[in-house]
């Protein structure tokens, strides 16, 4: 008789590492982006979430904040949730920033891993113009947040109205979280205007993040 026959455990074969991978400009970090960050780690049940702020944005007619005050807002506004880590490789990285070269590096780091690639509704709904977009279908799974259609400036309005996703031709999983018009931009925006207007920051982004932005004079308009 066998060493199984007569009742031996069988080892068990460990389940693959389940990471997600969170990429943007981050110009700030605020809300949505955290809340975005905990549905993925609770629904996608993931082993590791990897923070990482672009570094040269290809598709991004402005010119982003530097590198070092996006990773420390990163740092502020992820740093508490477990198992999740800010990665500044693209940031490193010189030229423009890929997410096609990101995930490639990362298959090699973690080759048996499953790769989860995050998203909002409106990344979905341009990712065909992504470059090597079939290679990042390849290499991860995407799992997706829905946004409220409007997320200008006026980040506040409570009018929530869905992006419609029912036209999309690309496997995806979708994230369940409450919907928010909330956007950098408009971030951006509100931190430019007259210091009177900083009770509404506390809605917008972390207060880690806003002091921060404060302290570094961030995103103010030229006097």
């Amino acid at each position: 008789m066998s060493p199984q026959a007569a009742g031996t455990p069988v080892p068990a074969i460990p389940e693959p590492l389940r990471i997600g991978v969170y990429g943007g400009a981050f110009d700030p970090p605020h809300w949505a982006h955290r809340a975005l960050a905990e549905a993925a780690m609770t629904q996608l049940r993931l082993d590791r979430l990897l923070i990482l702020p672009t570094g040269q944005a290809w598709h991004k007619a402005r010119p982003l904040t530097d590198a070092q005050h996006r990773l420390a807002m990163c740092l502020l506004a992820f740093g508490d949730l477990p198992h999740t880590q800010v990665d500044p490789r693209e940031t490193r990285r010189s030229g423009p920033s890929f997410t096609a070269d990101t995930l490639q590096e990362l298959r090699r780091e973690y080759p048996s891993a499953q790769l989860f690639l995050l998203l909002g509704a409106d990344q979905l709904l341009a990712f065909k113009t992504w470059m090597r977009w079939p290679d990042v279908l390849r290499l991860a799974q995407l799992a997706v947040a829905n946004r409220a259609t409007r997320i200008g400036t006026d980040a506040l309005d409570n009018t929530h109205a869905e992006t419609d996703l029912s036209g999309v031709d690309l496997p995806f999983i979708r994230l369940d979280m409450p919907l928010t018009n909330i956007s950098a931009t408009a971030v951006r925006a509100r931190f430019g205007q007259a210091l009177g207007r900083a009770g509404t920051h506390a809605a917008l982004v972390p207060q880690a993040v806003a002091s921060y932005i404060s302290q570094h004079h961030l995103y103010q308009k030229p006097s």
